[in-house]
């Protein structure tokens, strides 16, 4: 595949608990780098409670001159502290949000008020017009709170309605999920971009326990092929980077319009996929 100037690239990062995980990550976010990403981005734990560790690393990343995305909820913040956070976000110079109702955190309870992703950026364009190129979050296979498939597609019309700019989604592993989302969702009369959210495959056991939690769809077929390695990680690895290579060829052959990459703050696979694909 030849590299196409228009495809978007973009990666994504957790924020590391301890020093070592730090250094590791600013490794791998400068070897990363050489893939020439449009954006890295950073999560945002549950309520908001690694907030203080990724506005460490968006600030770090910024004052090395690096395009970053912090993820952005309420949680259990209130406005004029979320005002205050998005305010020191834009003094530091980033211009980008990915903006997310965010889950429950455990043990909050009726502490929690819950605020949805439109409503976020409905907040967020109210307050700051549009500083912010705001990315928000589909479900090719359906959010599992879902009532059902057509609502949800009308729930992320509801975020483009207030102001967000493009979609990131959940990682998937058959196309034909994706494909099929996009025709519902133009239908739907979105016409904005949604970048297919991808998930190297590196470990068996993590990818199903995490699968299942989120409401991603892992194959029965998959499931199986994945369960014959046993434990011979070497071989999931290199059997999941033929996989998903193909996975984005056919995604980017079909016309989406670029890969948004979750890398377990990994340099491999991502990097030979990318490569694989004749995007360096």
């Amino acid at each position: 595949m030849n590299k196409q100037d228009d495809l978007r690239l973009s990666f994504e990062f957790f924020p590391p608990k301890t020093e070592e995980g730090r250094t590791k990550l600013l490794k791998v976010r400068e070897e990363l780098s050489e893939l020439q990403p449009e954006f890295f981005s950073v999560t945002y734990g549950a309520g908001g409670s690694t907030r203080d560790n990724t506005k460490g690393i968006i600030v770090e990343f910024k004052n090395q001159g690096v395009s970053v995305a912090p993820h952005l909820s309420f949680g259990g913040d209130d406005e004029d502290t979320m005002k205050t956070l998005l305010q020191e976000y834009l003094d530091a110079g980033v211009d980008r949000i990915v903006a997310l109702r965010g889950d429950m955190p455990s043990g909050m309870g009726g502490a929690f008020q819950m605020v949805y992703a439109n409503q976020l950026v409905a907040f967020i364009r109210k307050h700051f017009d549009n500083q912010f190129h705001l990315e928000v979050a589909a479900y090719p296979e359906i959010h599992p709170e879902a009532t059902s498939y057509d609502d949800d597609v009308r729930y992320l019309k509801g975020k483009f309605d207030a102001g967000a700019d493009s979609a990131l989604t959940q990682y998937f592993y058959s196309p034909d999920a994706y494909f099929y989302f996009m025709d519902q969702c133009q239908r739907a009369g979105i016409d904005k971009p949604i970048y297919p959210g991808i998930m190297p495959i590196l470990n068996y056991r993590n990818l199903i326990r995490f699968s299942d939690n989120c409401g991603a769809d892992i194959p029965r077929w998959l499931r199986k092929r994945l369960e014959s390695f046993g434990d011979d990680i070497a071989s999931v690895k290199a059997f999941g980077i033929d996989l998903v290579s193909e996975l984005c060829e056919t995604l980017l052959d079909n016309g989406a319009p670029g890969l948004h990459f979750y890398t377990m703050n990994q340099t491999d696979p991502t990097a030979t996929i990318v490569r694989n694909l004749g995007l360096d």
